[in-house]
């Protein structure tokens, strides 16, 4: 798909590592050294940054930076971790890495944490793009379980009960069922049959940490999303029954500064169709000096 080389490496932080990815040195278009832009992945995936994306990300003068979440693939667990500490994961990576700012995207349960990077390194983060994303557990004023999917609700209440009584539910749960659309099966069959390299060992490892994702989205998050400074691009399907549309819409009304742009007849996978268009917002947003 790509001659996108991704190295990879661990990362040594405080209890253990975080397994990172790198796409490496470019340069822009105008010959400026690349804009790293983190990738936050979903749940429950691996790390890698997404293939699809690495090309035009390349001929953008971006580069991939990531790492797998604790408890995923190589990096250490980290029990009762909150979205937010997302953010000194991420400034470890790019410290070991020796890069300074940086933009961030995140799909899925990624967004989130993309955000937390946002709020939670000012002067770091100059821009960041949540695709399928959610919102807060405790949004005021939005029925958060409203539209999505009969699997995710029994999972994520059973997260809202606690450990406990969300370790049971994947212990005895029913296989989980997206009820994805056909526009995501198409993508899913396509170019974005990418996730088949990165869900399936992610998956391999155990439920420990989806369990952790999951208690973590509806605990309170470490950060309050009207403290992102910077611009975010919010990036949703309309069609949406993993993380419904209406959680686009209330991060749109309470970002300070957001954009929101929803894909018609897309669901959770196939609003990555329109990632290439994030990926050139995010250059166009690349900081002067």
């Amino acid at each position: 798909m790509t001659d996108t080389h991704v190295h990879e490496r661990d990362v040594a932080v405080p209890g253990g590592v975080l397994h990172a990815y790198d796409t490496g040195p470019a340069t822009d278009p105008d010959g400026r050294p690349a804009l790293p832009l983190v990738w936050c992945h979903g749940t429950p995936n691996l790390g890698a940054p997404p293939a699809p994306l690495l090309e035009p990300a390349r001929r953008l003068g971006l580069r991939f930076v990531s790492y797998d979440r604790p408890g995923y693939g190589g990096s250490t667990a980290r029990p009762d971790r909150t979205v937010g500490s997302a953010a000194a994961d991420v400034a470890a990576v790019l410290d070991a890495l020796g890069l300074d700012r940086c933009a961030v995207i995140g799909h899925s349960g990624g967004g989130p944490h993309a955000l937390a990077c946002a709020a939670l390194l000012p002067g770091r983060v100059v821009a960041a793009v949540s695709g399928a994303g959610l919102a807060p557990a405790d949004a005021d004023g939005l029925d958060w379980f409203d539209g999505m999917a009969a699997s995710g609700v029994a999972s994520l209440r059973a997260a809202a009960a606690g450990r406990a009584a969300k370790e049971a539910h994947e212990r005895s749960a029913p296989p989980y069922d997206p009820e994805f659309t056909e526009a995501d099966l198409d993508a899913l069959h396509g170019p974005w049959a990418w996730f088949d390299e990165v869900v399936g060992p992610a998956a391999a490892q155990g439920p420990a940490p989806l369990v952790d994702d999951d208690l973590a989205y509806v605990a309170p998050w470490g950060f309050d999303p009207a403290a992102v400074q910077v611009p975010v691009l919010l990036l949703h399907g309309a069609d949406d029954r993993v993380v419904p549309v209406a959680h686009a819409r209330w991060l749109a009304a309470h970002l300070p500064d957001a954009e929101l742009r929803v894909v018609p007849a897309a669901g959770h996978i196939a609003v990555l169709t329109a990632a290439d268009d994030a990926l050139r917002w995010i250059a166009d947003h690349r900081p002067a000096d």
